[in-house]
Formats: structure tokens, sequence, C-alpha cells
């Protein structure tokens, strides 16, 4: 574990916590991109970290932390995972589940369905009627908000998604408030994590291929190291009071709030939304490349889709609460540490 991969937080992230004399016990519900980071930096500040997967156990285990098969979809594994919970003391779950496009089951029953099956199984632990259910974490994606023409928007703006997928995340989070009610859990809607090993279109740009995608509308990003630490962070609240700007304009002094109570939904977003142009140049200009080309993409491409949205996030609930300084504030220094 490097230096730089460790959040920018007290390092005893455990004293943070409202049941600080437990210690930190997390399981992550899918151990991929992001779930194996979430886990790294949980296990670099003294945590003890169980991850399942389908198939990957050996390489969860290779990280360190205790594997767990586990397939929300099959109702065979549901007692395992009560079953780990009670007998690790698992007091912190994050959910990321990323939808399978080459399994059997569709997207609703299984991200909707199966994360269902899940928070039953989690409810059915003992211990959580009488107020001590783990701490559970959702990763919700921005796919969920509908707008275009550059607008800006936040967790209180409307979500219609026109994609399959940012309406099974929005059943999903639903699913959230009606099955865990008063019990700890937060909903993180991410915007499209990018790092090491994944940057979009990047070998394209380098080889001089043309980029099939609209040069213009926005991209919404987050390095995936500060969207683990994101997750981190919101397992790591304090319900100590502390004083925190709200409704902080440039136009208006900032009025203060009491942030003695974590927000139930946030987006993780960085500062700098770009045009999707600008982030592919800026690719070139760090590879020394030349510039990209544009062409349109498919008639049913998923990019011709995605692009059917132009938003811009605006993260100032996430600044306020869980991460005040992020170590990727926008591409440029993302791209400068990957490339």
């Amino acid at each position: 574990m490097t230096e730089k991969t460790v959040p920018d937080r007290p390092d005893d992230l455990a004293a943070t916590h409202p049941d600080s004399m437990d210690p930190p016990r997390l399981l992550i519900i899918g151990c991929g991109y992001l779930g194996v980071r979430v886990g790294r930096q949980a296990r670099a500040a003294g945590w003890s970290v169980a991850a399942t997967s389908r198939r990957r156990l050996s390489s969860i285990a290779d990280e360190g932390f205790e594997p767990v098969r586990f397939d929300w979809n099959d109702s065979r594994d549901l007692s395992t995972i009560s079953q780990v919970i009670e007998s690790h003391a698992i007091n912190r779950v994050l959910i990321s589940v990323s939808y399978d496009r080459n399994s059997s089951v569709d997207r609703f029953a299984s991200q909707v369905d199966g994360l269902s099956r899940l928070l039953g199984a989690i409810r059915a632990v003992p211990g959580h009627a009488s107020g001590h259910s783990p701490d559970v974490c959702y990763i919700s994606t921005t796919g969920v908000y509908h707008q275009t023409g550059g607008m800006w928007v936040d967790e209180r703006s409307p979500t219609h998604p026109n994609r399959d997928g940012g309406r099974a995340h929005l059943q999903a989070e639903s699913k959230m408030r009606g099955c865990l009610g008063h019990s700890p859990w937060t909903i993180l809607r991410l915007s499209g994590i990018y790092g090491p090993g994944r940057v979009p279109r990047a070998a394209d740009v380098r080889a001089g291929r043309p980029i099939a995608s609209p040069p213009e509308g926005h991209l919404n990003l987050i390095h995936v190291d500060d969207a683990a630490s994101a997750v981190i962070s919101a397992f790591s609240w304090t319900r100590r009071g502390k004083t925190m700007p709200e409704n902080a304009s440039a136009d208006s002094p900032p009025r203060n709030r009491d942030c003695s109570e974590r927000e139930r939904l946030y987006v993780v977003s960085d500062d700098g939304p770009v045009v999707r142009r600008q982030f592919y140049e800026e690719i070139a200009r760090q590879t020394g490349a030349a510039d990209p080309v544009f062409v349109e993409p498919g008639e049913n491409s998923g990019v011709r889709f995605r692009s059917e949205t132009d938003k811009r996030i605006w993260n100032r609930r996430l600044k306020r609460d869980l991460l005040p300084k992020l170590r990727y504030p926008s591409y440029v220094e993302g791209l400068r540490d990957i490339l």
C-alpha cells in the first residue's frame, strides 16, 4: 500500500465511528475494481476485511481479505452471508455489485431482486432488531439523472433515468430505504470511475484511432482512489456534533448546520466536469499523441445512449461531509498520476 492511496483523515478511523469500541470489520459484497481499493484502504487503516465474489476467490485472498463465495442470485448463498456477518461480527457492509451482461439473469432481477434478497439476509442477522445491525453503504450511479444541456445536478435534483442501468439503480435505492429503515445506511451515487488500468479510450488516443463518441457534452468523473476514500469516510462517520456550512453560494454567506447526523445520500464526483473533447485532448497531450479525431458512434452504441444526457455533477455535500479535499480534484491530476 503506497502512502498516497491512504485517505486524508485521522489515522485511527475506528475512533471516529459510533461503534468505536468495536474494531472495524468490513464485508465487501462484490469485490471488483472499486471494492478492492476500498479493502486496501480499510486494511491500511487496521480494519479486518472479508470480501465476496462468484469466482475470483484466490485473488481476493491474495489481497489479504477473507474470501467468501457469494452470488445474490443464488438463494443457497444467502445463509452464508448471514453466517459470515454473525460469526465475524461484521459492522460495515459495502454493496458494490456490477451487473454482469453475460449473466442469464436480467438486470432488474439481479440488481433489484438480488439486492432485496441480500438486505433480507442482513436483516435476519441476530441483533438487527436491537439496533446493532451493520452500517451498509450501497454504490449507485449518477446515471439516475436524466438532465441535459449541461445542467448542474446534486442530491436534491429529480431523477428520471432513460436507461435500464439508471432505472435499476434507482429501484435498488428504494429497496435500501424500505428494507433498512432507521438502521445505519448510506447511498453513494458515483460518477464515471477511472484509474490505473481504466482510462476510457486511452489506447485509441495513443494509437491515433478515431474516437467513436460525440466530442461535446460533459463527462463527470471520479478517480477510483477518491471513490474508495469516500466509502471509508462514510463508514468512519462521527455522531459528535460539528458545524458545517450549508447553502453557501457566491451571493450569500453560508448558514451553518449541525452535521451530527450523516446524510443518507451523496453524489461522488470530482471538482471539474469536463467536455469530452477536452478529456481526450488531455490524454493526447500527456502521452505525446496527436489530437484525437471524433466520429459518430454506432446507432445502437452505448456511448450514443450515454451522451443523450448532459449534466454536471455538483459535489458540494461530498466535500462538506466526507472528502473536504480530493486527492485528484480533476481529470488533469488524475491522468497525470496514471499516464
